[in-house]
C-alpha cells in the first residue's frame, strides 16, 4: 500500500453486523411468512407451482416497476457506481446509470413479445426449447446459469466485503449468513414474496439515498452545498488531475477511462438483463397489459438511484479524503461508498450503509433464487427427468433448488474471496462470459428466420472469440496473465465488445448457409400450464379460485391479444427513442465538446438528480399502493373481521357456493358484513 493511501477500518462492532445479517434477515423472513399466510387465507393465494413461479400472472405495473428497481439495485449498483465516480469524476455515475438503464427499457419489448408468443411459459428457456429443441435449449441453460452464478457471486462478494469493512464480521460468515433469511421467505412465498420484499427494500434504499444526498449537499459541516463540493473538486483536480479527462477535471463528461467503462458497462449489462431468467420471471408474472408500463417505469425510476447515489457518495469521498487516498484494493472492493458515508455521517452513516447494502443484496438474491429454481424445475426436472410431474412435486423441486443453490453460491463466493477476486473484477468480466448469447436469445422472439444452428453455435463461437480477445489483449499489453492484467480496462473492453458483436456475423452467416427457419411461433403458444390440482386439493381450495388458474374464454384471450399487439407497437417506438436519448442525445454532445461543468451547471446537475429521485419514489413507492389499494383494503378488512370472530375462511364446498351466489347476483354473507363497515 502506498504511503498516501488510507486503509478502511471498521467503524461498527461485529454484534451490529451479525444483528443485521441474521436478525434483520430473519425479521424479513417472518414478516413475509405472515404475509404469505394472510394471502393464502384471505385471497386464496395457495402456493401452487404456478403461483410460486408466476404469481398467477396477475401482478400490476407499479409492483413490477418496484421489483425491477429493487432487483436491478445490486450491491454493484451502489458500490461500483460510487467507485467509478471516485475514479473518473462526475461522468462515472452517468455512464453507469445510462449504460445499465437502456437494457431494462429495451427489455420491455422482449417482455411483450414473450407474453404474445408464449403466454403460458414459466421461463424464457421454455420458449427456446419449444422453438429449437434440446440442443439449443441446453446451450442457453448453460449461458443463463452462468449469468445467475456471476450475478449472485457479485452480490455475495460485494455485500460480504462491505459487511466486513463496516462491522468486522468475517467475510466467509457474511457469505453464508446473508442468504439465510432470503431463502426462507422465498421458499414460503415464491415470486410474490419477492415482489413484496422488493417493494419494502426499495423504500429503504430510496430513503437512505435521500439522507446521503441531503447531508452532502445541504447539511454537512464540511460540504453542505453543491457550490462547496464544486470548489473542493476544482482544487482536488489541480493537485491530482484525472488522466484522460478534459483539463484533468472531475467535473466533465469527457473522460477517456470513463468512456471505456461506459462501453464495458453497457455490453455487460445486456447479458445480465437479457439472459437473467429473473427478468423474464417478472415479465411472466405481470398481468399482460402491465408488463410494458412496468418495465418502462422501472427503468426510468432506476436511473436516478445510481446516478444520484454515486454523484453523492463517490464525489463526497473525493472531497473529504484529504491528502490520504482510499487504497486501490478498497476501491476495487467497492468500499468508496462506505468511506464516504462514515465521513459524512459518522456512526449513523456506517449503520445506514450496512442496511442499504443488506437490502440491495437480499432483494437481488431473492430474484436470483426464483430465476434458478424455475430453470431447475421447468427446464431441467420437468423437461428431462419427469415430464408428467404435477404441481406438488414441482413445488418441492423449486424449494429444494433454492436451498441447494444458496449453499453452493455461498461456497463459491468464499472461494472467490480467498482467490482475491472481488466484485469489481466480476462486474467487468460478466460481459465477456455471457454476452455472446444476448443477440441469439433476443432473435428467438424477434426474428422468425434464425435457425437452430445459428442459435446453438453463435453463443459458443462468440464466447470463444471473446475469451481470445480478452486474454490476448491482456498478454500483449502487460506481458503476463494475472488478476490485475486481465482485470484492466482495455482487455475487458476487447472481450466485452467481441462477445456482444461477434454473433452479428455468425447469426446471418449460419442462418443463410443452412437455410432460414421461417418459424410460426405455434409451438411456443402450445406451452401449457402445470396441473396444480393436487396442491389445491391438499389445501381444500377450489383450483379456479387461485389467481392465474382460471381458464380464459376465447373472447377474453382475443381482447388480451389485441392489447398486447398494441403494446408491442408502442414498446418498439418508445424503447428505441429512450435508448437513443440516454446513450447518444444526452451524453455524446457533452463528451464531444469537452465541456467542464461551471458551478451553476453542477448545482443544476445535482438538483435534477434529487428531483428525479423524488419521481422515483412516486413511481415505485406511492403508485404501487394506489394501484393495489382495493386489494389491500379488502384484505385488511377481512383480517379485522377474522380477528373479532365475524368471518372465517370457508371450506372447499362453501367457496363454490359463494362463487355461485355471486354469479347469480346475490350478495354473499362476507360482503354483507364488509358493507356494514
Amino acid at each position: 500500500m502506498a504511503s498516501n493511501e488510507v486503509k478502511f477500518t471498521a467503524p461498527l462492532g461485529q454484534g451490529f453486523g451479525y444483528g443485521i445479517v441474521v436478525g434483520l434477515g430473519f425479521a424479513f423472513a417472518f414478516v413475509m411468512i405472515f404475509i404469505t399466510w394472510a394471502l393464502k387465507r384471505y385471497r386464496h393465494e395457495v402456493q401452487t407451482s404456478e403461483m410460486f413461479s408466476t404469481a398467477g400472472r396477475s401482478v400490476k405495473s407499479g409492483l413490477v416497476a418496484s421489483a425491477v428497481v429493487s432487483s436491478w439495485t445490486w450491491a454493484a449498483t451502489l458500490l461500483q457506481s460510487s467507485s467509478v465516480a471516485y475514479q473518473y469524476g462526475i461522468s462515472g455515475p452517468f455512464y453507469y446509470a445510462s449504460g445499465a438503464t437502456v437494457q431494462i427499457i429495451l427489455f420491455a419489448t422482449l417482455a411483450i413479445e414473450l407474453k404474445r408468443r408464449a403466454p403460458n411459459a414459466h421461463t424464457f428457456l421454455e420458449a427456446i426449447r419449444a422453438r429449437y429443441g434440446t440442443t439449443v435449449h441446453i446451450v442457453f441453460i448453460v449461458f443463463c446459469q452462468m449469468t445467475n452464478i456471476l450475478v449472485t457471486a457479485m452480490l455475495l462478494t460485494g455485500g460480504s466485503a462491505v459487511m466486513t469493512a463496516l462491522t468486522g464480521i468475517h467475510t466467509v460468515a457474511a457469505c453464508f449468513l446473508l442468504p439465510i433469511g432470503v431463502v426462507l421467505y422465498t421458499i414460503f412465498g415464491g415470486i410474490k414474496a419477492t415482489f413484496i420484499t422488493d417493494y419494502l427494500h426499495t423504500i429503504a434504499i430510496i430513503v437512505i439515498i435521500f439522507m446521503f444526498a441531503f447531508s452532502a449537499y445541504a447539511t454537512n459541516e464540511n460540504l453542505g452545498s453543491p457550490g462547496k463540493v464544486f470548489d473542493i473538486l476544482v482544487e482536488v483536480a489541480k493537485s491530482r488531475p484525472v488522466e484522460g479527462n478534459a483539463e484533468g477535471s472531475y467535473l466533465t463528461m469527457r473522460s477517456k477511462q470513463g468512456g471505456i467503462f461506459f462501453v464495458i458497462n453497457l455490453i455487460g449489462n445486456f447479458g445480465t438483463v437479457f439472459l437473467d431468467n429473473g427478468y423474464y420471471n417478472k415479465a411472466i408474472a405481470a398481468s399482460p397489459v402491465h408488463a410494458f408500463p412496468g418495465y418502462i417505469i422501472g427503468g426510468l425510476c432506476w436511473f436516478a438511484i445510481p446516478w444520484l447515489c454515486a454523484s453523492t457518495m463517490g464525489i463526497s469521498a473525493l472531497a473529504l479524503e484529504g491528502s490520504q487516498r482510499i487504497s486501490s484494493q478498497d476501491v476495487t472492493a467497492g468500499l468508496v461508498l462506505p468511506f464516504a458515508a462514515v465521513k459524512l455521517l459518522g456512526y449513523s452513516g456506517a449503520a445506514a450503509t450496512t442496511i442499504l447494502i443488506f437490502m440491495a443484496v437480499t432483494s437481488a438474491f431473492s430474484a436470483q433464487l426464483i430465476a434458478v429454481s424455475s430453470i431447475w424445475t421447468y427446464d431441467i426436472y420437468q423437461a428431462y427427468i419427469q415430464p408428467s410431474a404435477k404441481g406438488k412435486r414441482l413445488v418441492w423441486v423449486s424449494h429444494m433448488s433454492c436451498g441447494i443453490y444458496a449453499l453452493a453460491m455461498a461456497g463459491f463466493a468464499t472461494g472467490l474471496y480467498y482467490a482475491g477476486i472481488g466484485m469489481g473484477y466480476l462486474y467487468l468480466l460478466m460481459g465477456v462470459i455471457i454476452s455472446a448469447a444476448v443477440i441469439p436469445g433476443a432473435m428467438t422472439l424477434l426474428w422468425k428466420g434464425q435457425n437452430w444452428i445459428a442459435a446453438a453455435a453463435s453463443p459458443v463461437l462468440g464466447l470463444a472469440v471473446a475469451l481470445i480477445a480478452w486474454l490476448v489483449t491482456a498478454k500483449s499489453l502487460y506481458g503476463e496473465l494475472t488478476v490485475a492484467s486481465t482485470g484492466a480496462n482495455y482487455p475487458m473492453l476487447a472481450g466485452n465488445v467481441a462477445a456482444l458483436l461477434s454473433p452479428i456475423i455468425f447469426i446471418p452467416v449460419l442462418t443463410y448457409v443452412f437455410g432460414p427457419q421461417n418459424y410460426d411461433y405455434e409451438s411456443m403458444r402450445n406451452i401449457r400450464k402445470v396441473d396444480d390440482s393436487d396442491v389445491a386439493a391438499a389445501a381444500h381450495v377450489d383450483l379456479e379460485l387461485i389467481p392465474g388458474e382460471t381458464s380464459q374464454s376465447e373472447t377474453e384471450a382475443q381482447k388480451e391479444e389485441r392489447k398486447l399487439n398494441q403494446a408491442a407497437f408502442y414498446a418498439r417506438i418508445l424503447t428505441v427513442t429512450m435508448a437513443l436519448s440516454l446513450l447518444i442525445i444526452w451524453p455524446m454532445p457533452m463528451y464531444g465538446s469537452s465541456y467542464v461543468f461551471s458551478k451553476p451547471f453542477f448545482t443544476g446537475w445535482v438538483v435534477v438528480g434529487i428531483i428525479w429521485l423524488f419521481f422515483t419514489a412516486i413511481g415505485v413507492v406511492i403508485y404501487p399502493l394506489w394501484e393495489g389499494r382495493e386489494s389491500i383494503i379488502r384484505t385488511v378488512r377481512l383480517m379485522f373481521l377474522d380477528l373479532i370472530g365475524r368471518w372465517k375462511p370457508a371450506l372447499h364446498g362453501r367457496e363454490c357456493n359463494i362463487k355461485e351466489e355471486t354469479r347469480t347476483g346475490e350478495v354473499t354473507p362476507t360482503e354483507k358484513v364488509m358493507d356494514k363497515l
